[in-house]
């Protein structure tokens, strides 16, 4: 079988539009080039647990500008469909971060996550270091929301393990925590 982990693999380039802040705009590599980033993939745009998930991204988000982290959400629905999204509503009028567009499908594929035959991305969510690798990752059947609060503490330890890389972060980590120096006196000792 083939591997499909994507952990250490650089994002392939992209050049995308997007819909911010009542304007179209484009996103590329360039846009995250020095910086971390999250790409929430979702499958589409006027659907049910999609505009929660994107509500609950937008509550967090201010503490992930803070952790100098950029957001964006994906799906395979142009920007023109993401101005009217956000024109018919209330929650996704009010997003802070861009709605990219991958109506060719081409940027979900290359992580692996677009549905052929739907044409929609599963739910998945890359954290991106400074250097396009891939962090961490997670993808989720359609049905399944995510939690922005978990997240953001992926990125949170993904940026202190990148920072203090004798140390990792053990389970439910938050910043200030304790956290562990593998070694030999550590063995069975947990």
């Amino acid at each position: 079988m083939e591997n499909f982990n994507l952990i250490g693999r650089k994002i392939a380039d992209f050049k995308l539009p997007a819909y911010h802040d009542g304007k179209f705009i484009e996103v590329s590599n360039e846009t995250i080039k020095g910086s971390w980033a999250v790409f929430m993939f979702y499958p589409a745009d006027f659907t049910f647990v999609c505009p929660t998930e994107l509500a609950d991204l937008g509550h967090v988000y201010p503490q992930f500008k803070e952790i100098g982290c950029k957001v964006f959400s994906v799906s395979t629905d142009s920007e023109f469909v993401h101005k009217a999204w956000a024109d018919a509503t209330d929650t996704i009028r009010n997003l802070p971060y861009p709605m990219i567009s991958d109506k060719t499908g081409k940027f979900a594929d290359s992580f692996g996550i677009l549905i052929h035959d739907a044409w929609q991305a599963l739910r998945g969510t890359f954290v991106i270091d400074p250097n396009g690798i891939i962090k961490a990752y997670e993808v989720h059947d359609l049905g399944i929301g995510r939690d922005a609060d978990e997240l953001l503490r992926k990125v949170e330890a993904a940026q202190f393990v990148e920072k203090h890389g004798d140390q990792v972060c053990p389970a439910k980590w938050r910043p200030g925590s304790k956290t562990l120096t593998p070694g030999i006196d550590l063995v069975g000792k947990l």
